[in-house]
């Protein structure tokens, strides 16, 4: 089934050179972007039953020599992370491109364009979390940004360029200091073995025997960049300027897909091939963790534009995801991993949902909206269900993750579980707050007002009428959103049967225990 893993790689760029040609038909664009993503969502589909978890760390392992002078290789496999991950992505890009549909771009920009490269982004993230060479990851982790700049810097808002500017240069720095941590690693295998490798089961053995201070030199620099990526406080200040101004539909990848990266990058990279080094700085990256907890959801609080309020969210979300990572407890792995996968789907959720009202009213500013539920009920119903679970509500799909983390994080870190058990206070408020400023009361705001069509005064039935609710194609688009969000809710037993074996491995590597029974070498 090996052949699966390549195809999940080659079906997006095929789509994206396809829909390329297709730039002055939209609708065409349209129908063949979102066959070709529903392609790749069936190959998730059967990348997921091929998958054994209790098989070998790495399965479905492919790859051919790249740069053989260098032990360089094109090199893909995949773990239990990198399936859930994979199977997020397939499953976003598809449910992107169906919200939308009717979407307006700038002008003197063509649909084609526009999801060629959301297909490229696709394909390019993919890689990275099956990439099993470290310098390969390097370089995906790098052109990845490309995509997403062009994205953000040729369709978002007003300040686009600042944001995509600001975006690729965070994250290109980061990049670049953790080459210079990856050639540390391979000089060391070049001294240890006699030749130099990138392979990243070679380099766990090699680099997690090395001293102390040369583990926390190379840690540093791995984590930079994936510190950059997740983001946590303080290096996530390129979050809600890229959030804002991109299009609803690049903010689900980035906020959704994107981020991940960095959070997986902790977990495949830092705590295996820097055991050492990852406990003596655990301290360290917990304050970052607590401090974005309980900053992301004070600022939130006080956010008046909807979109730079998701920025704000992730990154208190983010930091109960470090916490559980450092933890360093089965359970607390196991509910980081699965944080990972609900965020995605939550958050996805909530942005597609506000994305909708934008599209009705024209303005993210929250203030412009109000009573919303009068005229758009189903819509007011997506955006408490969609709130609702980004908070953790028991019956969610995300309840079950921050549980985890915090019932796994308590036994070893219980004042910083006690801390951010405070986000989840401020998380009620936040959401509670916006979906009240939005949805309830009489019908209110200018963004409505300026909507709605026809004479009269607010409140005028033909006014009501004339905003619209939920359409066939929002409410396809939003269903298996849904329906999983309840199901992994009541049942997210598959999930956490593919991630477990994987965070016990890597608890294994780095040296750790605790009570729950984890299979060496799986």
């Amino acid at each position: 089934m090996t052949w699966v893993l390549i195809a999940l790689l080659v079906v997006p760029l095929v789509g994206a050179l396809v829909v390329t040609f297709l730039r002055k038909d939209d609708t065409k664009a349209k129908l063949v972007a979102l066959a070709f993503s529903l392609v790749e969502l069936v190959l998730a589909g059967l990348l997921w039953f091929a998958y054994d978890p209790d098989g070998d760390r790495i399965q479905l392992a492919a790859g051919v020599d790249w740069i053989p002078a260098f032990g360089v290789r094109l090199s893909f496999g995949i773990d239990g992370i990198a399936l859930v991950m994979i199977a997020v992505i397939a499953l976003l890009i598809p449910l992107v491109i169906g919200a939308g549909w009717t979407e307006k771009l700038p002008a003197g920009r063509s649909q084609g364009g526009y999801l060629a490269l959301i297909l490229v982004q696709e394909a390019v993230t993919v890689a990275v979390f099956a990439a099993t060479d470290v310098f390969l990851f390097y370089v995906l982790f790098e052109v990845m940004l490309i995509p997403m700049y062009f994205l953000i810097g040729g369709y978002g808002g007003a300040r686009r360029q600042y944001a995509a500017v600001k975006f690729f240069l965070y994250s290109f720095l980061g990049g670049l200091i953790m080459l210079a941590s990856a050639i540390g690693a391979y000089a060391m295998a070049s001294d240890e073995l006699g030749k130099g490798t990138f392979d990243w089961a070679t380099l766990v053995t090699v680099v997690r025997d090395a001293d102390s201070t040369t583990q926390t030199w190379l840690f540093l620099g791995f984590f930079l960049a994936f510190a950059i990526k997740a983001p946590l406080v303080p290096f996530h200040t390129w979050l809600p300027d890229a959030a804002a101004e991109a299009p609803i539909g690049v903010t689900v990848i980035v906020v959704g897909i994107l981020d991940k990266v960095g959070t997986f990058g902790m977990l495949r990279y830092l705590l295996p091939m820097f055991p050492e080094a990852s406990k003596n700085l655990a301290p360290f990256v917990l304050v970052l963790a607590v401090a974005g907890v309980l900053y992301g959801s004070l600022l939130a609080t006080g956010q008046r534009d909807m979109k730079r309020f998701l920025a704000y969210v992730s990154i208190a979300h983010f930091g109960f995801i470090a916490l559980g990572i450092f933890s360093f407890t089965s359970q607390a792995g196991v509910g980081s991993v699965s944080y990972m996968l609900n965020h995605s789907i939550s958050t996805g959720m909530l942005i597609l949902v506000i994305g909708m009202v934008i599209a009705r009213g024209g303005s993210s500013q929250i203030s412009d909206y109000g009573g919303m539920s009068k005229v758009a009920p189903l819509l007011a119903g997506m955006l408490l269900l969609s709130g609702l679970t980004t908070l953790s509500l028991p019956g969610t799909n995300s309840f079950v993750s921050e549980f985890l983390v915090l019932i796994g994080s308590f036994p070893t870190q219980p004042v910083h579980t006690i801390l951010a058990t405070v986000g989840m206070v401020l998380a009620a408020l936040y959401v509670l707050w916006l979906y009240q400023r939005m949805m309830t009361g009489p019908l209110r705001g200018d963004a409505l007002v300026a909507a709605a069509a026809g004479p009269g005064a607010v409140g005028d039935p033909e006014k009501k009428t004339a905003i619209g609710d939920l359409d066939k194609r929002e409410i396809a688009v939003l269903a298996p959103l849904v329906v999983i969000v309840l199901a992994l809710g009541f049942y997210p037993q598959p999930v956490l049967d593919v991630i477990t074996p994987t965070v016990g491995a890597t608890l294994t590597e780095v040296g750790v225990t605790d009570p729950v029974t984890v299979q060496e070498g799986k």
